[in-house]
């Protein structure tokens, strides 16, 4: 491996993944060689979509893209960030209750390893409104999803709802 590479973890329950994901993941990628996005296994969440399928959609949208690697993990970002061979842990921001969640996560990792970097990004304006729980929302009144993911991954939701 190039010692040099710059490597960043991105990490969320990506349930689904969103066109906010998306952008943030793209913005990544022009500051790190390589983006470890990580689906994170929260047991004292139940997703919408399994694992398996969050990583269906993620590849839908970055699998020809060799600088994004999607993984799963159970366990803390310390744990994860050590696995991966990085410090950098990117998150994205659409306002300052986010920011304060982040700096809450962030000193609580910091306690498990003082040397992790977080990079705080800002969303898109015009992407504030999005986020998964208005997808899931959006599919439990049958409402359109198009503005909040892109399209192979609602062509993807359309196909599991429809089966």
């Amino acid at each position: 491996m190039n010692e040099n590479k710059k490597k960043c973890v991105f990490a969320g329950t990506f349930d689904p993944p969103t066109l906010g994901h998306e952008a943030l993941i793209n913005d990544c990628l022009r500051i790190f060689d390589e983006v470890v996005v990580a689906i994170m296994v929260n047991p004292m969440k139940t997703p919408c979509f399994t694992v398996e399928e969050r990583k269906e959609m993620l590849s839908l949208v970055f699998g020809k893209d060799s600088r994004v690697r999607v993984v799963a993990f159970s366990g803390t970002v310390a744990e994860l960030l050590a696995q991966e061979g990085t410090k950098v842990y990117v998150r994205g921001i659409r306002n300052g209750t986010d920011l304060d969640f982040e700096n809450a996560n962030f000193y609580a990792s910091c306690k498990l390893d003082e040397d992790i970097t977080a990079v705080y990004l800002p969303c898109r304006q015009n992407l504030l409104h999005v986020s998964s729980s208005m997808v899931r929302n959006s599919l439990k009144f049958g409402t359109p999803i198009d503005e909040y993911v892109s399209n192979a991954v609602k062509d993807y939701i359309i196909n599991k709802v429809e089966k």
